[in-house]
């Protein structure tokens, strides 16, 4: 059949696919008794052999239906926060099915079992078991039953019969909001759902698919759903992986260790080789199976669990699903790589004489664990690739990340001590080393308690946090006395070229983005991190962080955050000059009472102890950060910078006319601030366009919500300073889940720009939105998404995944 037919021809095939076969599907007092109807529900083998060829006309997973689902269906659907669990990305999602358990959820009182797709189930056989449902058929195979037994064919049917209005905002029985409750039916409680919920057809309040994306979606159904071989690897992936399975396994104590410590710090990115196909990527997992059989992945929770089997091999295993920006953070493998590590921890005389137990006290403390590792080869391993390793606890576990994330401002600047002390100084690293083993015992994280820790148990670990930040402002000060004030030369400057040494933290309330550069105007806040901060916050975040743990846990790695937090704003604090301290610390923490202000109240920056860096003006975090950028020279990323230039620099610039025209009303969009940014989004994606040669820029606008205080987990709201709320406005893309998109001509900007800043009333914000916002049920609205996603690849090349519309506001 020609799948290029005309719209009327589809229009009729699907009117006659519902009367032959869909004849149940609108049945709205009660479902049909499927098991009458069409026989025992059962999994049923999809996948077809590798060799297979397809029938003349008949439609294929992965060249046909895989592209709808990823462009149409993975946007609300990937990750833990997926509805019903239902993640569209891959074919073993898409077999999985769905389920009504949460996996967000604040009041669990214990941990539950882990639903990790691909490693907490093998097969779907596995995953019923587990209370997940089939959205495809599982009974009787004919073309009827495909589709009338299929969840997924009623959802999309349901878009076609109750499409959304093409113009407006939504109305009110669309609920938005991340906490809103989910409805999961199965097939046999569709009738109800759909008689209760006609407008909740999919995609989700917004626009259906079109009639031929619906037509291939339904043939495909009907011929029972069946998967085509996929890609495989290249011949020279397949090289690569042969190369880095043999080197992490090889025998030595030595090897086995620092094999560990790498696997538990890369276990959650997303690995490429070098020089590679963009679209190939791996994961660094444990297996109980050797290099050259297929792979037994090992399903902790946790990487540095007890594995629970006396031998197992490090594998690189496939990426499978799609790309999704929300959990892609890119780790490189390449000869460099290779020959770093063999740099950082071969080349080094030290000895490993015992390999640490996988005992909760020891692995869930990597100052124990990894202890007969050079602290300064562990620390340059974390600094080579910062970006990637901030990243992890901002992407990596988790999808819904406010437990992470309302304990960080929503922008600031990172940058990092060097490695080995000041300047070489003799004794200064020797003195350091020796100061992390005495801490060794109040260095444990609440993940060493696992699942004993008790809903109070958080006490103990802020006591131990605390202890920590004291004995540090001891030894930092007894550094001061022998060595002097730290000064700027004691930032690492990335040897002048690596431009992880300066990062920008953007939080967005419960997602967050880390890219490299100082971005913006001088930030509030800024973080210098040590190697004791740095690795604390990948075991807390990351490594040690679960998702299905119990609410004690989650509270327990909330509270003990804030002492992370403090400390690298602490030092950070230790350079700027010792009177202006406690005024800037105390702009970071107003509006705090009551038995809280005990844990914020002690000076930990060396109070009384003087920076050793020069200042010749009163704009102290501001020159200091000029010091860093001019120490770190190229080692500053560039690529988010707005050109902050009067007209007649920017028309020596390379840069187009229409180009010049766009970055200067961007400039000027950028300096509102106060409740002229009252009519924004968090995140928006603006499109401006250029008529003459149809040619486009894209910026991102960031705002920037000023708090009173991060130290509280709740209220948020009650802690706002909308007054003192900023905008970055930035080339390209920052940020996973855009909540609008704008798109503007060039003759529009400065009206653009009066109207954001003007507009008031709710005559004006409506007529804003209508002229400039690309709304839900703007019937181009994937238009868009498309376009969006497509030119996200040119500006990020292996970092981009597709973006995520979960949080796509109903302006």
């Amino acid at each position: 059949m020609n799948r290029y037919i005309s719209t009327r021809i589809y229009t009729i095939l699907v009117v006659l696919i519902i009367i032959s076969g869909c004849t149940t599907v609108y049945q709205k007092a009660q479902s049909p008794d499927f098991d009458a109807l069409y026989g025992p529900s059962y999994p049923k083998q999809r996948s077809l052999p590798p060799d297979t060829k397809l029938a003349k006309g008949a439609i294929s997973y992965h060249q046909d239906i895989k592209p709808i689902l990823d462009t149409r269906c993975v946007a609300c659907h990937a990750c833990y926060d997926a509805p019903c669990q239902l993640k569209l990305g891959s074919t073993a999602g898409l077999d999985r099915g769905a389920t009504k358990q949460v996996v967000y959820d604040g009041a669990r009182l214990t941990t539950v079992s882990p639903t990790r797709l691909f490693i907490d189930a093998t097969s779907t056989e596995g995953w019923r078991n587990k209370d997940f449902y089939p959205v495809l058929n599982e009974r009787e195979d004919s073309a009827q039953a495909n589709l009338n037994n299929a969840l997924l064919a009623k959802i999309l049917l349901l878009k076609r019969d109750n499409p959304l209005p093409e113009s407006g905002k939504l109305s009110d029985s669309f609920d938005l909001s991340l906490e809103r409750e989910l409805s999961c039916p199965t097939v046999d409680e569709f009738a109800e759902f759909q008689q209760n919920h006609p407008d909740w057809g999919m995609p989700y309040a917004m626009p259906g698919l079109s009639l031929k994306q619906e037509y291939t979606v339904m043939q495909w159904l009907q011929e029972g759903a069946k998967f085509d071989a996929g890609p495989v690897p290249s011949k020279g992936a397949v090289k690569a992986i042969a190369e880095w399975e043999k080197f992490f396994n090889r025998q030595s104590l030595k090897q086995q260790l620092v094999s560990r410590y790498v696997y538990e710090h890369l276990f959650l990115g997303h690995i490429h080789f070098q020089g590679h196909s963009k679209k190939e990527f791996y994961r660094l997992v444990r297996s109980t199976t050797p290099p050259g059989e297929a792979i037994q992945e090992i399903p902790t929770a946790l990487p540095y669990d007890d594995p629970g089997v006396a031998k197992f091999y490090y594998r690189l295993r496939p990426v499978l699903g799609v790309i999704v920006d929300k959990t892609h953070f890119v780790y490189e493998f390449s000869q460099d790589k290779m020959r770093r590590y063999k740099e950082l921890f071969f080349q080094t005389d030290y000895s490993v004489t015992k390999l640490p137990s996988y005992e909760p006290q020891i692995a869930a403390n990597p100052f124990t664990s990894f202890t007969e590792l050079p602290k300064n080869a562990r620390y340059q391993f974390l600094l080579d690739d910062a970006q990637y390793f901030i990243s992890g606890f901002i992407k990596g576990p988790v999808c819904r990340g406010q437990v992470a994330l309302n304990v960080i401002r929503d922008r600031f600047w990172v940058v990092f001590f060097k490695p080995g002390g000041r300047n070489n100084l003799p004794g200064f690293s020797e003195k350091f080393d020796t100061f992390l083993k005495e801490q060794d015992p109040i260095l444990s994280l609440p993940g060493v308690a696992g699942d004993q820790l008790g809903l109070f148990g958080w006490r103990k670990y802020n006591k131990l946090a605390e202890d920590y930040l004291k004995n540090k402002n001891t030894f930092a000060n007894q550094l001061i006395d022998e060595y002097g004030g730290f000064t700027i030369d004691d930032i690492w400057d990335g040897e002048g070229v690596n431009q992880n040494a300066a990062l920008t933290v953007f939080r967005h309330f419960n997602s967050a983005t880390v890219v490299k550069g100082l971005v913006g105007d001088t930030p509030l806040t800024g973080w210098v991190l040590d190697y004791a901060l740095f690795e604390r916050i990948h075991y807390l975040l990351v490594a040690g962080f679960n998702v299905y743990a119990s609410v004690d846990n989650q509270l327990a790695t909330r509270m003990y955050m804030d002492f992370l937090r403090m400390d690298g704003e602490d030092n950070f604090l230790r350079l700027l000059p010792d009177d202006q301290r406690k005024k800037i610390y105390d702009s970071w923490y107003k509006g705090i009472s009551g038995d809280i202000v005990t844990y914020f109240d002690k000076p930990y920056y060396s109070a009384g102890y003087e920076t050793g860096v020069i200042y010749k003006t009163s704009h102290y975090k501001q020159e200091f950060f000029d010091q860093v950028k001019h120490r770190l020279g190229k080692a500053v990323s560039e690529k988010y910078a707005l050109d902050r230039c009067s007209q007649e620099a920017c028309k020596k610039s390379k840069a187009s006319e229409f180009q010049r025209k766009a970055d200067i009303a961007m400039v000027e969009l950028s300096k509102l601030k106060g409740e002229e940014l009252d009519l924004l989004p968090e995140v928006a994606f603006v499109k401006v366009s250029n008529k003459q040669n149809k040619t486009a820029q894209i910026y991102t606008l960031l705002l920037n919500k000023a708090l009173e205080n991060v130290a509280i987990m709740i209220a948020e709201e009650l802690r706002r300073e909308p007054a003192l709320d900023t905008l970055t406005v930035v080339p390209g893309f920052i940020g996973s889940y855009p909540n609008y998109f704008f798109h503007v001509e060039t003759e529009q900007l400065a009206d653009f720009i009066a109207a954001i800043k003007y507009a008031r009333t709710p005559e004006d914000v409506e007529s804003f939105y209508r002229k400039y916002g690309i709304r839900r049920t703007n019937p181009e609205i994937w238009q868009y998404v498309d376009w969006f996603n497509e030119e996200q690849k040119n500006y990020r090349g292996l970092e981009a995944g597709l973006f995520d519309l979960n949080r796509y506001n109903n302006f």
